[in-house]
């Protein structure tokens, strides 16, 4: 049997056919679904935010973001599928617990933050087309999602969850609803335009922040061990390197376009926000709602519609994903049977963290925190925990003992740490700045 060297080479190549192709395409899952989750309701507000305060400026991001993003996403997926084990469980393993425990408590903290701007986001954006108390939206939306987590078995949810990323089209679409100056707006997207203002360094810490999570690897990681225990024939590539190729050449695919379809989006937000909000001289904007409430006079309620709209889809995506991530981070600390596939009563310890931060973020509304002031603590958490997280994937994914021989390829290691020395800086800024005041 071939060996398979730096991630590189693959033993049992298959040949290329249309069928295989096909296959690959249709098997699109873990990574699709992590990238439509990166564009929940608090990054709407971000990237709407974005726009309105400095136009179409910041478009560059997006181009300059996207390989990152992809690499950091890319290499969670194949921790996951080489060990068949999430970051939690590797940490665990192989690492000291004090370590383990400080990153398993900071993310899940930032998640209950996160979790409770989202909801109030969903909310307040049907509020906005159906009017009717706030609170009753955040109760309903928080329960049905969870409901959905506990009841449905896992592979319906993520074919459900898959189908669910089409609503994202409609920030695409609002683009093309109002007018856009197509030629400068490109002209700043290939040429960056950098300023040396304060608020535009907080603006570039936040689109990085926003892209560029610790609950996406966790998440991402823990979905790969999960199809190596649902799905039939399928083992950890430890065990099978076999099925390196296959499962590589997936994993890589998924992980790009997920991430090319979540920057897509964040820029086609950007650029709506530029051409209406910013031109019309509106520069703060604080939550999405405000946003889709703002679009209205400017580009019509057809415009509004489909943002408010959006607000919701979006949300139904990232609060699985938000909630999901914290019960798989707990459940592997704790050697606690992790799984969506299983019934409640076969792994009550990983549903009741899974209902305990949903109903954390609820309760966030219900003890009256504002959205902003959610995701700001949030911001600020996952600025804490997000460096030692990426450190700790490059350096397990590099080690023997866990990746065995299929340590990283030379590209996914220049642009996985230069990731992290960018994400290092980034929260750096954002935390001084905070302090700051």
């Amino acid at each position: 049997m071939a060996k398979a060297s730096a991630g590189s080479a693959f033993p049992n190549r298959p040949p290329h056919s249309p069928s295989h192709k096909t296959a690959v395409i249709e098997r699109l899952g873990p990574g699709l679904i992590t990238g439509a989750a990166d564009d929940d309701p608090s990054g709407i507000a971000t990237y709407s935010q974005i726009g309105a305060q400095f136009g179409f400026g910041m478009l560059w991001t997006m181009l300059f973001s996207f390989p990152l993003m992809a690499a950091m996403q890319e290499i969670s997926a194949r921790l996951g599928r080489i060990t068949g084990a999430g970051i939690a469980e590797n940490l665990r393993e192989h690492y000291p617990k004090p370590i383990l425990y400080a990153i398993v408590t900071m993310l899940c903290a930032a998640n209950i933050f996160n979790l409770g701007a989202d909801i109030i986001a969903m909310g307040a954006a049907a509020r906005l087309i159906f009017g009717g108390n706030l609170t009753v939206y955040v109760l309903a939306f928080g329960l049905f999602s969870l409901l959905l987590q506990v009841y449905v078995p896992y592979k319906k949810y993520v074919h459900y969850l898959k189908w669910l990323t089409i609503v994202l089209f409609t920030y695409i679409a609002t683009a093309f609803v109002i007018h856009v100056p197509w030629q400068a707006a490109l002209r700043s997207t290939i040429v960056p335009s950098i300023s040396w203002d304060r608020d535009y360094w907080m603006g570039m810490v936040a689109v990085l922040g926003t892209t560029i999570s610790p609950y996406l690897f966790f998440w991402q990681t823990s979905q790969e061990a999960e199809d190596v225990k649902v799905n039939k024939g399928e083992s950890p590539l430890r065990k099978k390197p076999s099925q390196a190729f296959r499962q590589l050449r997936r994993i890589a695919i998924d992980t790009r376009v997920g991430m090319a379809f979540s920057n897509l989006v964040a820029f086609f937000i950007i650029l709506t926000a530029a051409a209406t909000l910013h031109s019309s001289g509106i520069t703060n904007i604080q939550t999405s709602a405000q946003a889709a409430k703002a679009l209205e006079p400017l580009a019509g309620h057809l415009a509004f519609l489909l943002f408010a709209l959006g607000i919701i889809g979006t949300g139904f995506l990232a609060v699985p994903v938000l909630a999901g991530s914290a019960a798989y981070a707990v459940a592997e600390t704790f050697r606690w049977r992790a799984s969506l596939e299983s019934k409640p009563r076969r792994a009550p310890q990983f549903y009741l963290v899974l209902a305990a931060a949903t109903i954390g973020g609820m309760a966030l509304n219900l003890a009256g925190i504002q959205p902003i002031r959610a995701l700001f603590f949030s911001a600020v958490i996952n600025g804490i925990v997000s460096v030692p997280v990426m450190i700790a994937m490059m350096i397990m994914s590099a080690n023997p003992a866990i990746a065995g021989k299929f340590i990283l390829p030379i590209q996914l290691r220049i642009l996985g740490w230069g990731a992290t020395i960018v994400m290092f800086i980034a929260s750096l800024a954002f935390i001084a700045n905070a302090i700051r005041g």
